[in-house]
């Protein structure tokens, strides 16, 4: 997959299913949303996701942000 290629679609949102260190593409697209900040990730620059969320995350911020989030409503602080 690359640009040029005619089945992209006209927004160019991918569809993917994000496993243990590796992200299968469901639908062709150019790029998937962070899920904390909303900002478009380009496939070939995402290294941040949740597997179990289902998530991508824009950078290490991102993520660290949403683990807090995640943590801070557990029982007992999740220190």
């Amino acid at each position: 997959m690359n640009a040029y290629d005619k089945d992209l679609g006209r927004g160019d949102l991918a569809l993917v299913r994000y496993g243990d260190g590796e992200v299968t593409v469901l639908r062709p697209g150019r790029f998937v949303l962070c899920a904390v900040s909303g900002k478009k990730i380009p496939l070939q620059q995402l290294r941040y996701w949740n597997p179990r969320l289902q998530e991508a995350y824009a950078g290490p911020a991102e993520a660290l942000a949403r683990w807090r989030e995640l943590h801070e409503a557990e029982p007992g602080g999740g220190t």
